[in-house]
């Protein structure tokens, strides 16, 4: 793997390699951009299959923040942290200690927390050290619950956005939705939409997670391989990246793809062909924001009403970008990166 030529694909900031042999400590901080402000994004733990995976996923998921950030007109840039493997845990308190003293040397370039695999404690580590992170006991997103149910609170009012655009209204009553995994933000999203009447097509590797699902919501059943092709209105991935791809496209019956997972397209040209398939597609990035956005209210003070409120703009800008993709005759996804990128332009160096 060319490093250099991996950052400049991207314009990518800054690559910072971290390494402890005392408490075990091999992490990646990527900082896409910092144009808007300071990167803002969380720390996963992940068994990575090698180097070059990690630092892929590193360069991807902090490109992703900084288009969230921009697209949502908060005042950050993107960043993100992976920590390779499993830590010990015996030695876990000392490898997040250690990557805070990593990230007390950046100066404030990059704020981290929560994300796949991390805990409040360990952002409880992390502040040991420095003072550049989130999502720490007592905080507003302590616990992870409410970040969760705003980022899911944001797909819903992005669905229905792509509901008025589709359809002409966003009545969700008897509107079929297939979502696809049921996590924290699937399981939200599921209630929110059982609540406002629409139909429910599920699937999960877990097979507890879908049984609640049927017995909460009323929600039918399929294998997570078959959820693809579930006759439905909307698709709502809520799982893995790059479920849209050549094998996937092309087994949807849907009108409108949107949901909570990051990165969904497998390629730039995906989102291209959903276009040219009829499929509206809400881009990710847009309609999942609400996460981050609670991240920032929380950074700026506000309280859980406040952040709440801020996450509502998430139907604003997602009808914008529907605008703008059906005024130049675009496809969804490329009208969102370009607001994106105009707003990055915009910013001052």
């Amino acid at each position: 793997m060319e490093l250099w030529e991996a950052m400049e694909l991207d314009d990518t900031e800054q690559l910072v390699l971290c390494q402890d042999k005392g408490s075990g400590l091999k992490a990646i901080i990527a900082i896409h951009n910092t144009r808007l402000g300071p990167a803002l994004g969380g720390c996963r733990i992940w068994d990575y299959t090698s180097e070059e995976e990690a630092i892929r996923d590193a360069l991807r998921l902090a490109k992703g923040m900084t288009y969230k950030c921009a697209v949502s007109g908060l005042p950050y840039g993107g960043g993100k942290a992976v920590i390779m493997g499993k830590p010990d845990p015996a030695r876990r308190e000392a490898v997040f200690r250690s990557l805070g003293r990593f990230i007390e040397t950046m100066q404030g370039r990059y704020i981290t927390g929560i994300d796949l695999g991390t805990t409040v404690q360990d952002m409880d580590a992390v502040r040991h050290e420095t003072v550049y992170v989130t999502d720490t006991t007592g905080s507003l997103c302590a616990t992870g619950e409410f970040t969760a149910e705003m980022t899911a609170y944001g797909v819903y009012l992005g669905i229905r956005v792509a509901l008025k655009e589709v359809y002409g209204t966003d009545d969700l009553n008897r509107i079929t939705v297939a979502v696809q995994g049921l996590g924290k933000v699937g399981t939200f999203l599921c209630r929110y939409l059982n609540d406002a009447g629409a139909r429910l097509i599920v699937a999960d590797v877990d097979e507890r997670r879908v049984l609640f699902a049927m017995k909460q919501f009323g929600a039918s059943a399929v294998m997570p391989d078959q959820i693809y092709a579930a006759a439905c209105d909307v698709f709502s991935p809520c799982a893995l990246g790059g479920i849209l791809n050549d094998t996937t496209l092309g087994q949807l019956r849907c009108r409108i793809v949107a949901g909570a997972a990051n990165n969904q397209l497998a390629e730039p040209r995906h989102g291209v062909l959903l276009n040219g398939a009829g499929i509206l597609y809400a881009p990710d990035y847009v309609i999942n924001a609400g996460g981050i956005i609670v991240t920032a209210a929380e950074l700026n003070g506000c309280n859980g009403a406040q952040a709440k409120q801020q996450v509502e703009r998430i139907s604003a800008n997602a009808a914008g970008v529907f605008q703008s993709a059906r005024t130049e005759g675009i496809a969804a996804s490329l009208a969102a990166d370009r607001l994106a990128d105009q707003r990055l332009v915009g910013a001052a160096p």
